[in-house]
């Protein structure tokens, strides 16, 4: 970090879902400047690569307040390790279970991974504020979602690098309704507005068909999460959850 640039508090694992960028909307609200980093593993739905940089340009335009606290993004490119993955997310397969009871778009330890990255590039930028989208109420199984795994890499990446990082997981414990709330109450309906139209979601890279919870296949397992949190927010008055 040079010494003209401000100091790096967050780091936001950024992939352009709604997820993350509910995420992202978070850190600006709480970190005095937060950057952001989104990996290339070549995944189906690469078309996040596209929307992640109109989240961001839209956040920065839209929302005045956030726009000096937005600071750069890192793209990493780790395509290796998508391919040993040989998932339904970075090869034509089916949506399915498999036999071990996960669902085929289960990438082994993706999110490990992705968090050992943020942190080496955190060490680097100053940041203590590893932020992620992961959750364990609302979610597809993923073991690597859950807190209890994610509080043993923490200790692990603070032991291997001398450093106090904290692994933040604002969405944690939040029904796929209750994100949509949480935007709501971050940015009004100005930040849901901006989730619904502009982030994605849809493991299948579909942006053609617009539904009433955004772009997407609508029968894919994130299509299928997504509607069901909106429906729920929706029937339930579109309320806003205090951030």
């Amino acid at each position: 970090m040079s010494s003209s640039e401000p100091a790096c508090e967050a780091i936001v694992l950024f992939s352009g879902g709604q997820d993350s960028s509910v995420c992202l909307a978070w850190a600006l609200s709480r970190y005095g400047r937060v950057e952001t980093v989104g990996f290339d593993y070549g995944q189906r739905h690469s078309v996040e690569m596209q929307a992640r940089k109109v989240v961001r340009s839209q956040l920065a335009e839209r929302f005045q307040d956030w726009k000096g606290r937005l600071g750069g993004d890192h793209i990493l490119e780790i395509r290796g390790f998508g391919a040993i993955a040989d998932t339904a997310m970075t090869a034509e397969r089916e949506f399915e279970l498999t036999d071990k009871g996960l669902p085929s778009t289960y990438v082994p330890g993706r999110n490990l991974v992705f968090l050992t990255y943020a942190a080496a590039l955190a060490d680097r930028r100053g940041a203590k504020a590893l932020v992620g989208g992961m959750c364990e109420t609302d979610y597809s199984g993923y073991p690597d979602c859950r807190r209890e795994a994610l509080d043993a890499l923490e200790r692990a990446l603070n032991l291997g690098m001398a450093q106090d990082f904290r692994i933040e997981t604002p969405l944690m414990r939040l029904t796929k309704a209750q994100t949509w709330a949480l935007a709501k109450g971050l940015g009004g309906d100005a930040l849901v507005n901006l989730i619904l139209e502009e982030s994605h979601t849809c493991y299948r890279g579909d942006r053609g068909a617009r539904h009433d919870w955004g772009y997407g296949c609508g029968d894919c397992p994130a299509c299928e999460l997504r509607a069901k949190g909106w429906n729920a927010w929706v029937e339930a008055g579109r309320p806003e959850l205090a951030p």
